[in-house]
């Protein structure tokens, strides 16, 4: 999921030591408003968001705030109602997903008209904060195998396998098959024109088995999928966002976290890249590690906390 300037929060005092719990077994919709300037940081229910929040909330414990957990917490629908009555405080959100949640019907061209299309549909008592450089998004991605035949790299553009289009085929969700932002739009952005297509799912097993077994030589892959880096797949670059923009961004209750801690989560934004997203999730998905763990080592190593 997939670049803003910060609006001014209400400070509240930061309260030094923390506090910390995921309130995993209890209804995500009987929340109270936090109290007592804790910050609570919120996920959805899908472990990537759980690695995000955990990075997100570590930052602020750090700068000794007072920080809880509200984990898996279920749909957009749910997570968007917490944040508006302050149940959740702080919650990673993906800005091309959010804006899709928020007004279907907006197209922006750079991530700058994604995050100010957000901002004028959000409800007042929110706002996002500065857009991280990390990218969950879809791709065009090539198996080991295919990449080395045509000599292609993840430096590589989605336009420089064009001229090898009638020696592949592309597998990904049916819908892609019509859609601007699948076969309609890799013909007429990038020329890409492929020998045939394969109706998988969108992202999950069944496309990542059949590129790994080479029945289609190219797929959607969302990009901090850790089959890339089992797989040794190789994702190509997207110069003309054909698919968007899916940057990690803090969403928050302006009432709810204060400037300094504002700033704490925007330096840490800063240092989150789509590989170093790629190389955490691989950790907590493939490598089946803690996610607290794992997001605490890499702010450590950071130099974040």
């Amino acid at each position: 999921m997939a670049a803003v300037a910060v609006a001014a929060a209400t400070a509240a005092p930061l309260l030094v030591g923390c506090s910390s719990s995921s309130d995993k077994g209890s209804d995500p919709l009987a929340g109270k408003k936090a109290s007592g300037g804790t910050v609570v940081v919120g996920s959805n229910n899908f472990s990537e968001s759980t690695l995000l929040a955990y990075i997100y909330g570590e930052t602020l414990k750090a700068k000794g705030v007072k920080v809880s957990y509200k984990l898996g917490i279920g749909t957009r629908e749910t997570t968007y109602g917490l944040l508006k009555n302050g149940t959740v405080s702080v919650l990673p959100e993906f800005n091309g997903a959010l804006l899709a949640y928020l007004d279907p019907k907006a197209v922006p061209n750079t991530a700058a008209a994604t995050d100010a299309a957000i901002k004028a549909k959000l409800d007042p008592k929110l706002t996002i904060l500065d857009d991280s450089p990390a990218q969950d998004k879809d791709s065009v991605t090539l198996n080991a195998a295919t990449a080395k035949k045509f000599h292609l790299t993840s430096s590589n553009t989605i336009g420089d396998l064009a001229q090898y289009g009638s020696q592949i085929t592309i597998g990904a969700s049916p819908e892609f098959q019509t859609r601007q932002q699948g076969l309609v739009g890799l013909k007429s952005e990038y020329n890409l024109v492929p020998k045939s297509f394969k109706a998988l799912d969108a992202g999950g097993t069944l496309t990542e088995a059949a590129l790994k077994n080479n029945n289609v030589q190219a797929a959607d892959i969302f990009t901090t999928d850790p089959t890339i880096t089992s797989e040794k797949f190789v994702v190509l670059q997207d110069p003309k966002n054909l698919f968007g923009f899916e940057n990690v961004v803090p969403l928050i209750y302006r009432s709810g976290v204060n400037q300094q801690a504002i700033s704490a989560l925007n330096t840490v934004s800063a240092k989150l890249d789509t590989n170093t997203l790629l190389a955490l999730d691989t950790q907590v998905q493939t490598d089946k590690k803690d996610p607290l763990d794992v997001a605490q080592t890499w702010l450590k190593s950071a130099g974040l906390i």
